[in-house]
C-alpha cells in the first residue's frame, strides 16, 4: 500500500523516455544545422565552415575521451576514417555549398528524405531483402523530393539541389557505416573517434581557408559558426546516439521525422524566409512517405 509520502514524490523518468528526450533534443540541435550555416556563410566561405566546426568539434571530443580514458580502437582505423569522410567532411561541404543558392527551408524538405535514404543504403550495403512496399516507399519519396525541387528551381534541378542531393548520400552512407560500428562501440564514441582521427585534416583545412572571415564576422555568424561546431557536429551527435541506445533504436529513431518542421520553423523565425502552404504540404508528403517505409517489413 502506497504512503502520502510515495505518492507525493515525483517520478523520475525512464530510461527509456530518457532517451527519447535525448534523441529529440539531438534532432532540434540537427534541425537547426541549416540555418545556422545560411548565417555563417555571410561571413565564412564553404570551406572554412566545413573544416573549421570539424575542428572545433574534434578539439570537445578529444578532451572527452581524454577525461573519460577512452581506448583507441585501432582495428577500426578504417571505418572510423570512412566515417569523417561522409560526415564530418561530406555532408557539411556538400550542404554549404548547397546553401550559398538555395534557402534553409528548401534544403529542409530536400534532405527530409535522410531517414529513407539511409534504410536504402541500409538495405544495399548491409545485405537486407526489403519487401516491395519499401521500395515502392523510396522511389515515391524520391519523386517527391525532385518535384518539390523542380517546382521551386523553374521546373529544373538547380545545382543547390544537386549539392543537397550530394550531402544526403554521403550522410545516408556515413550513419549506415556508422551504426554498423555502433554494434560494437557506443554511438557516442564512434563520431568522437571518427573527429579525432580526422582532426589533422580539419586543422589544416582550417587554417587554408580561414581568410578575413573572422574580421567581417558579427556576433550573429560567430554564433552560427560556433553552434555548427560545438551542437551540430559534437552535441547534436552525441545526444542522439545516447538517446538511441537508452530508448531504443526503433523508438527513438521516429522523432527523427520531425527534422524538416525544426528547420522549416527556424528558418521562419530566425531567418525571415518564407515557408509556402506548399512548402509544408511537400514536407508533410516526404515526411509520410518516410514513415510508411521505415515500418514496411524487411527480411534479412
Amino acid at each position: 500500500m502506497q504512503t502520502s509520502a510515495d505518492q507525493t514524490r515525483p517520478r523520475s523518468l525512464s530510461r527509456e523516455n530518457t532517451g527519447l528526450l535525448l534523441g529529440l533534443l539531438g534532432v532540434v540541435i540537427f534541425g537547426g544545422t541549416l540555418p545556422a550555416t545560411r548565417v555563417a556563410l555571410a561571413a565564412f566561405s564553404p570551406w572554412f565552415v566545413t573544416f573549421g566546426r570539424a575542428a572545433v568539434a574534434s578539439a570537445a571530443a578529444a578532451i572527452l575521451l581524454a577525461v573519460l580514458r577512452r581506448r583507441f580502437p585501432r582495428e577500426d582505423l578504417g571505418a572510423l576514417l570512412m566515417i569523417g569522410l561522409l560526415l564530418v567532411f561530406g555532408f557539411p561541404a556538400f550542404s554549404s555549398i548547397a546553401l550559398q543558392t538555395v534557402p534553409a527551408a528548401h534544403g529542409g524538405v530536400v534532405l527530409g528524405i535522410l531517414p529513407l535514404a539511409t534504410s536504402i543504403f541500409a538495405a544495399l550495403i548491409g545485405g537486407e531483402r526489403p519487401s516491395p512496399l519499401f521500395w515502392l516507399c523510396g522511389v515515391a519519396g524520391a519523386a517527391l523530393v525532385v518535384v518539390f525541387a523542380m517546382r521551386d528551381g523553374g521546373m529544373t534541378l538547380s545545382s543547390g539541389d544537386l549539392w543537397l542531393l550530394a550531402a544526403a548520400a554521403s550522410a545516408s552512407v556515413g550513419y549506415v557505416i556508422s551504426g554498423k560500428l555502433s554494434r560494437r562501440l557506443p554511438g557516442w564514441e564512434v563520431i568522437c573517434w571518427a573527429l579525432v582521427v580526422t582532426a589533422p585534416v580539419s586543422l589544416v583545412g582550417t587554417a587554408a581557408s580561414l581568410g578575413d572571415g573572422f574580421l567581417r564576422a558579427g556576433p550573429a555568424e560567430i554564433v552560427a559558426f560556433l553552434y555548427l561546431g560545438f551542437g551540430s557536429m559534437f552535441f547534436g551527435f552525441f545526444a542522439w546516439n545516447v538517446g538511441l541506445a537508452m530508448g531504443g533504436i526503433a523508438r527513438v529513431s521516429q522523432v527523427q521525422l520531425f527534422q524538416s518542421f525544426v528547420t522549416l520553423t527556424i528558418s521562419a523565425l530566425l531567418l525571415g524566409e518564407h515557408v509556402t502552404t506548399e512548402t509544408v504540404v511537400f514536407a508533410l508528403a516526404v515526411v509520410a512517405t518516410v514513415a510508411l517505409g521505415r515500418v514496411a517489413r524487411v527480411a534479412r
